[in-house]
């Protein structure tokens, strides 16, 4: 009998750890939700490249995949380059949370002659995902792959390319069984789900669009609509919400020849808010209990001013939260779209915020994160600069923001009182 028992409190211990680095997970693409929502209570206020810096730590080759958080390590995705500055090598780094030591650095795929990209983009620019003993790691057109916690490769999936134009970028999404993501390249864009198992093709649906210029780098997002889930992956011209078991066609609503749409969408109050790229982005609320084509039935309001092109949108309550490329953030009434206030941060903007414990985090391309009150009423709490490049958003986990730079990682905590 005492062995038993002893048994039960080692199982009971091991549970309870197992659950708390759970509650600190940020295992995908803008965290827990998909959404931005961190729920620590303790984030840093404030910091610079020395303050409240508890390590730093070299990133190898080139990439700007988000930092996930997964039971106590950081991984990252990045690109070894040849003499030539071309990419030779997709790899998977694993850093330990506590110390910042790499733990491993491993090979994904081997890359031969890839396409061009945008000066702007990298070749490991999609952010991985974590379920369980795995992590998914995709390198949009150049191929995905499932890597154990040892960082083991399982499986490739190399059969589907595409013609992108500037390269890759949108992130997958896990549902049930199944890792999907968007294919929106230069032709013939279309949504796919894989069997997370193996990675062989479950379905392919194309996407329909009358946008002339087809490239897209959007997330997808799951929600849940009177019981009824759908997959919610936005591309040129039009957002679709697709049956994630076999991904037919729930309703769809179009924007004209809005292209290169990179904000993941936000759920709420019913509605879906996405941003609808270039060349002039436009913010839109779209009711979500709709079938067959919505545009003219199910778009709740629509606004241009300080919209995105590259961040997502957050969502708090009543309040939708934005920032656009030149640095403009604003607040507005999600369910009126009715503005709440329209101010200038600095600097231009391509992570996606995050909130938490009534603050959001913006943090520009100079690597100059802005806390700004989550609130009606505009306040600024604090500014504070790394001063390094970065395109990657933040990753929260516990007290802790792990921060992704052109040459670092970042963990930044406040002393513990």
């Amino acid at each position: 009998m005492r062995f038993l028992w002893i048994l039960a409190v080692v199982a009971a211990l091991t549970m309870g750890t197992y659950a708390s680095r759970a509650s600190e997970d940020w295992p995908q693409f803008r965290g827990p939700t998909g959404e931005g929502h961190a729920a620590s209570t303790k984030l840093p206020l404030s910091w610079s490249s020395t303050q409240n810096v508890v390590w730093r730590e070299e990133v190898p080759g080139v990439g700007w995949s988000s930092p996930i958080v997964y039971r106590g390590v950081v991984y990252l995705t990045t690109a070894m380059l040849n003499n030539a500055g071309n990419p030779k090598s997709l790899r998977l780094l694993a850093y330990d949370t506590a110390s910042g030591n790499l733990i491993w650095n491993r090979e994904v795929l081997a890359v031969s002659k890839p396409p061009p990209k945008h000066a702007k983009n990298s070749h490991a620019s999609p952010t991985p995902i974590a379920e369980g003993e795995h992590i998914y790691v995709h390198f949009g057109h150049l191929g995905t792959a499932c890597v154990d916690l040892s960082g083991n490769v399982l499986w490739r999936q190399t059969s589907l390319g595409y013609a992108p134009v500037h390269g890759n970028g949108g992130s997958p999404a896990l549902v049930d069984n199944k890792l999907i993501f968007s294919c929106d390249g230069a032709s013939d864009p279309f949504v796919v789900a894989l069997n997370k198992n193996n990675g062989e093709v479950i379905w392919r649906v194309p996407r329909v669009t009358t946008a002339q210029k087809t490239f897209s780098f959007s997330t997808p997002l799951l929600i849940s609509v009177d019981g009824q889930r759908e997959l919610i992956t936005p591309g040129s011209g039009v957002v679709n919400a697709l049956n994630p078991e076999d991904g037919s066609s729930i309703w769809s609503a179009r924007y004209g020849e809005g292209y290169s749409v990179i904000p993941r969408p936000v759920f709420g109050q019913g509605m879906i808010f996405i941003g609808t790229g270039y060349d002039r982005p436009w913010v839109y609320a779209i009711k979500a209990d709709g079938r067959g084509d919505v545009t003219d039935s199910h778009v709740a309001w629509t606004t241009f001013r300080g919209a995105p092109n590259t961040p997502s949108l957050l969502l708090i309550g009543d309040e939708l939260y934005f920032v656009s490329d030149s640095g403009v953030a604003s607040c507005v009434d999600s369910r009126s779209g009715k503005l709440h206030w329209n101010e200038r941060l600095g600097g231009d903007f391509s992570a996606s915020p995050i909130d938490a414990n009534g603050r959001i985090y913006f943090t520009n391309e100079r690597g100059k994160t802005f806390v700004v009150k989550a609130s009606t009423q505009y306040e600024k709490l604090a500014e504070n600069d790394l001063g390094e490049h970065t395109l990657a958003s933040l990753a929260a986990s516990g007290p802790s923001l792990f921060i992704r730079t052109e040459e670092h990682l970042y963990r930044i905590q406040e002393p513990t009182r």
